[in-house]
């Protein structure tokens, strides 16, 4: 049996698994997106604080965050806590890092966003009599996150990317059930090739989707101000 033949059969033996790890992959991607831009929005309405001391804070928040390597959090929660008698699942270290991590680059997209604004709008709502959250949450938010698709789009395309460590803190996504295909025949250079394939095709739809959604919602007349990713 050539080597091909043989790795298909090993694919289609083992495909249950697979495909029940590539739905853990994309329940975790999916969650960690919309839990870290939940908490990205919270962070960045922080950051505009008018008490120095949160915004000092906050600031270390998103510059801690933004340079933890992730697995490094993720096994310090992971290998470290039951040293403290606190034990996690996998995915529920998963979900807690990788959202703190993710808010932290969220945080920081919106706040570029934000630096392009037209702050007369703002003022303008405030001379209104609205409260600050009701600006934020009428005029500054919904702007932000229009000009912040882009970079917003290049997180989530990283989010689904970097589920693939989970497997370190033993939680079975996608790349974990690839191992294991791969460590029944030895066909590594196959292996990673399909999963390869698969990760593009799953890029190319959030691609498409984000696409679609800016040119939906994009704002008359203003550049892109958040496509750049924070170092």
């Amino acid at each position: 049996m050539s080597g091909w033949a043989a790795f298909e059969r090993d694919l289609l033996e083992q495909m249950p698994l697979i495909v029940a790890g590539l739905q853990d992959t994309i329940l975790l991607a999916a969650t960690i997106s919309i839990t870290g831009l939940l908490l990205g929005v919270v962070v960045f309405y922080l950051t505009l604080s008018r008490n120095a001391v949160v915004r000092y804070c906050i600031k270390g928040y998103i510059s801690f965050f933004i340079g933890m390597p992730l697995i490094v959090l993720l096994f310090l929660m992971y290998y470290g806590l039951p040293q403290w008698g606190i034990r996690l699942s996998p995915f529920t270290v998963a979900l807690i890092g990788f959202t703190l991590n993710v808010a932290a680059y969220n945080a920081a997209y919106l706040t570029t966003a934000f630096n392009g604004l037209n702050k007369a709008e703002m003022e303008a709502g405030a001379a209104q009599g609205f409260s600050a959250l009701q600006v934020f949450r009428l005029i500054t938010l919904p702007q932000v996150l229009r000009l912040s698709i882009p970079a917003l789009t290049n997180q989530v395309i990283n989010n689904l990317k970097d589920t693939s460590v989970a497997f370190l803190i033993q939680y079975t996504e996608f790349f974990a059930r690839v191992q294991e295909l791969a460590s029944t025949n030895f066909q590594f250079f196959k292996a990673y090739v399909f999963a390869a394939l698969v990760y593009l095709a799953m890029v190319s739809v959030i691609v498409i989707v984000a696409r679609w959604i800016e040119r939906r919602i994009v704002i008359p007349g203003m550049a892109d101000t958040a496509s750049l990713k924070p170092t």
